[in-house]
């Protein structure tokens, strides 16, 4: 498999090793002794599968208390896929990077826990995949708005349709320190 670093360390684009001919493919999209040579250790406790259609976004998304590490890909469609550092006194605060996931190109993005994580839908619809290191928290899930100035994501769909609970997610300046991970060098 081919790895990329992206600017934000840890933040990782993984290309899988894919074996196929005219009857179809096959990849392995999790090793845990394959994925952590390359710094991905977890134990994927939950997988997580949505659809959505062209210009649903949903994120920026976190939890705090038990912040999840997340491998995610798109099984049909495709997504721009975002990941925001929001480690308190992190070096790379309020940075992001993104990959477009899509089922043709069979990327994965690996997003670290203390990362606020979001995609927007740039095809007709996207079948979305994740593992997750830790459990859903429901009391734990936070957000950060997608449009937060400060941040400048460059996202392909200007007006997305959002959920109630993303549309008043506050700006990161907003958020109490307290209720950001904490970085740990």
């Amino acid at each position: 498999m081919k790895v990329t670093e992206t600017r934000l360390p840890g933040c990782l684009i993984i290309e899988p090793k894919v074996f196929g001919d005219a009857r179809g493919f096959f990849m392995e999209q999790w090793n845990a002794a394959r994925y952590a040579e390359h710094g991905i250790v977890m134990d994927a406790v939950q997988a997580n599968l949505s659809r959505s259609a062209h210009g649903v976004l949903r994120g920026l998304h976190y939890q705090l208390p038990n912040p999840q590490g997340k491998l995610v890909s798109v099984l049909e469609g495709e997504v721009y896929d975002v990941a925001v550092d929001i480690r308190r006194d992190s070096p790379t605060f309020g940075q992001w990077t993104a990959a477009v996931l899509s089922a043709e190109n069979r990327r994965q993005f690996w997003i670290p826990p203390g990362f606020a994580h979001g995609f927007v839908v740039t095809s007709d619809f996207a079948l979305f995949h994740y593992f997750c290191s830790t459990l859903y928290d429901g009391p734990a899930d936070k957000g950060i708005a997608w449009n937060d100035p400060d941040l400048a994501i460059d996202w392909p769909v200007k007006t997305p349709s959002l959920s109630a609970k993303d549309q008043v997610a506050p700006r990161l300046k907003d958020v109490d320190p307290q209720h950001l991970p904490a970085f740990a060098a």
